[in-house]
């Protein structure tokens, strides 16, 4: 039987039905017959704007904007059923698109669900900004104002604070905490030291900001959880400048041995030398933490090398830890400082210029 005007109204009134949840014709099953299927009706309807808010924001939107654009939630009941075109992400935030979301996404959906004005911070932020952290890559972390009660939820962990950042980087609609508060944000995470050390060498030396600015958001951020933080700051502060020479400070101090000064600028006169990683001045020992993970390109390491003998051709007893052996063998290498630096206490002290990491002479200006 050929599909008459009649059955032809019956199955337009069903998918009325579906998509606006009007009362009526629910117990008609008619639909399935293939007489009464309609291969041209569209499936869902089109709404001015979904589109390029769609593909403004990476193909994530929330609840208030589709309303806004007048989608009822049985429409979006409708996209996001099993085997629909959409997805839930978050409670009231989806993804119109099929597949697992992409980190970006996952970024749009948190800040989202946070609400108006929230940004992103902690190890994610820092991703943005090419900096290396050992921190949850699952978690998306969040700061909302104080006052905003929502709850963390799937893989957003939120963070209510009465210092919600004034500036922050953008991508898009996407926002990210400057790297001072991400770097802050993530070291307070962080339950290891050289996981500290290895955030806030990578952030000082790729000079995506500067300690000073490390110092202020630890002074005007919580203290819980912050030692490890303040710990590391001051390793900086004394000219630490890495993650393996953070571990060799930890490895004087710990050995009793004299603390050296920490990449002073070392002078023959006024012919620059070299800035040894730790410099005993009395004694003329100096220590060099060989590591390729701080001297990446060919032409960095190429450069440490001719630094070593500019150093030895002074008269400096220069020593070499790899990382690895500062941390597997501390009293060895311990043993080998206190060695030199009797060596060099037996002799003349060397006519060597030392200028504290941070000072520069005014010649050199």
């Amino acid at each position: 039987m050929s599909a008459g005007p009649f059955r032809v109204l019956f199955a337009l009134k069903f998918w009325h039905v579906i998509h606006t949840g009007a009362v009526g014709y629910l117990g008609y099953r008619g639909l399935s017959d293939p007489g009464v299927t309609l291969g041209v009706m569209p499936r869902t309807a089109r709404f001015e704007g979904l589109d390029e808010l769609l593909e403004k924001q990476f193909a994530v939107v929330s609840r208030a904007q589709l309303l806004g654009l007048g989608i009822n939630d049985h429409a979006v009941q409708y996209r996001v059923r099993a085997g629909g075109p959409w997805q839930g992400l978050l409670p009231g935030v989806y993804l119109g698109v099929t597949g697992g979301p992409n980190l970006i996404q996952k970024e749009m959906a948190a800040l989202l669900y946070a609400g108006t004005g929230s940004i992103i911070t902690g190890p994610t932020a820092l991703l943005h900004y090419s900096i290396r952290n050992k921190s949850d890559p699952d978690t998306i972390d969040v700061l909302i104002p104080a006052a905003r009660q929502r709850q963390a939820t799937g893989f957003v962990r939120l963070h209510r604070t009465t210092r919600l950042p004034e500036r922050f980087s953008s991508m898009g609609p996407l926002r990210f905490a400057m790297v001072p508060r991400a770097v802050a944000d993530t070291a307070r995470q962080l339950t290891v030291l050289k996981d500290v050390r290895a955030v806030v060498a990578d952030a000082v030396q790729q000079r995506r900001c500067t300690v000073s600015a490390l110092a202020a958001e630890l002074g005007g951020g919580p203290v819980r959880r912050s030692a490890m933080f303040r710990s590391v700051l001051a390793e900086v502060a004394d000219g630490v400048r890495s993650t393996a020479e953070g571990d060799f400070h930890w490895l004087i101090k710990t050995a009793r041995l004299p603390m050296p000064l920490f990449n002073p600028s070392l002078y023959d006169g006024d012919t620059f030398i070299a800035k040894p990683d730790g410099w005993w001045p009395r004694a003329g020992v100096a220590a060099e933490v060989d590591s390729r993970e701080w001297h990446l390109l060919p032409a960095d390491w190429e450069r440490t090398m001719a630094r070593h003998d500019r150093m030895a051709a002074a008269g400096i007893i220069l020593l070499h830890f790899p990382p690895r052996q500062i941390r597997r063998e501390p009293a060895k290498v311990a043993q080998m400082i206190r060695d030199a630096l009797e060596r060099g206490h037996m002799r003349p002290r060397l006519p060597i210029r030392t200028f504290r990491a941070g000072t520069e002479p005014s010649f050199n200006r």
